[in-house]
């Protein structure tokens, strides 16, 4: 497995992280006994990062990875590495009420987190989204207490701007920036990307795939269960979504003269972006983890890059990457 080092002070991880939200939530139904056996077939591979949150199934999803950690050989287990989100206010009903970064409110989940993982330390830990009653320097100064105290071993952040990203770093050493970064969404080229360059902190790209949409398998005529969330998303309606598909068919002639798939290109798109950038692939079954992990065999030279960005250019996709009311929650788009 190739690795690569999130920013001058975070650790050194696997190049491809596994996101395991998907596992327990928001993508419709999963199979319990899969999502397991992808988790054991990732660690086996060489994936050492394991991203979760503990509102992803309000704590499904920690339960699960302790679980697969439990029942994986020891030096899989050993080798893993916690990736935890947290601060995220659900109802009984799944819904979303807001963000909490009060200094107790972030020791308070970092002890559930624990307990539900069964871990003694949680290797890289963030707050989800910036809680907008709370100063960011109140935040990262809790968790840095939990560094201290040797809960947690680095710090890091999601979905903030370049402002937040120096305030942040003016309070304590952070890892990495775990934001959407893929063909169709490249917000963070402009300021954000940049700015943790400058800083020295690592990215962690979700949505490589954005949410499937690019991954080569999602059909025009695919019918969403009613608890994917993706049947919200602005980037999978009617006109938007039509029209994303068309970006997707051209970068699938490109993928084809390659001899490669379709996610297999998005993937190592992201990777080719620098060794600062740790894509997280949202696999929950064995085989679609397989093709990820396939992209770290591709190398895209200068001709293959300008082909991929004339058939997706910056700024190509049509919708929001979230419903409006999730967008405002979005530090990094203002």
């Amino acid at each position: 497995m190739q690795t690569r080092t999130l920013g001058t002070t975070g650790p050194q991880t696997s190049a491809l992280g596994l996101g395991c939200m998907g596992m327990s939530a928001l993508y419709g139904d999963s199979d319990r006994s899969e999502s397991l056996a992808t988790v054991h077939a990732a660690l086996d591979a060489g994936i050492t990062l394991l991203d979760t949150g503990d509102f992803y199934g309000m704590g499904h999803n920690e339960l699960l990875i302790n679980e697969a950690l439990r029942t994986a050989p020891a030096a899989a287990r050993e080798k893993a590495q916690l990736n935890v989100k947290f601060g995220a206010l659900r109802t009984v009903e799944g819904g979303f009420t807001g963000y909490d970064g009060r200094p107790n409110a972030v020791k308070n989940f970092a002890a559930y987190s624990l307990q539900r993982l069964g871990a003694d330390h949680i290797d890289l830990y963030r707050i989800a989204r910036l809680d907008p009653d709370v100063p960011v320097e109140e935040t990262v100064g809790a968790i840095a207490e939990l560094v201290e105290a040797g809960h947690v071993r680095h710090i890091g952040l999601s979905e903030v701007g370049a402002q937040t990203l120096r305030r942040a770093a003016a309070v304590a050493p952070i890892a990495d920036l775990q934001i959407e970064y893929s063909l169709i969404s490249r917000g963070i080229e402009e300021a954000i990307l940049p700015t943790a360059r400058e800083l020295g902190i690592g990215i962690t790209a979700y949505g490589v795939l954005s949410r499937g949409l690019i991954s080569g398998h999602f059909a025009r005529d695919r019918r969403l269960a009613a608890n994917d969330f993706r049947g919200m998303s602005p980037r999978f309606q009617g006109e938007n979504l039509d029209h994303n598909l068309d970006l997707v068919d051209a970068l699938r002639k490109i993928a084809e003269q390659k001899g490669i798939s379709v996610a297999q290109t998005a993937i190592a798109w992201v990777l080719s972006r620098g060794t600062d950038i740790v894509p997280l692939v949202g696999a929950r079954r064995r085989d679609r983890l397989t093709e990820a992990l396939g992209a770290l065999d591709v190398t895209l030279d200068s001709d293959e890059l300008t082909a991929i960005e004339s058939a997706v250019p910056a700024g190509a996709a049509a919708g929001d990457r979230y419903p409006a009311q999730q967008m405002a929650h979005l530090d990094s788009e203002r």
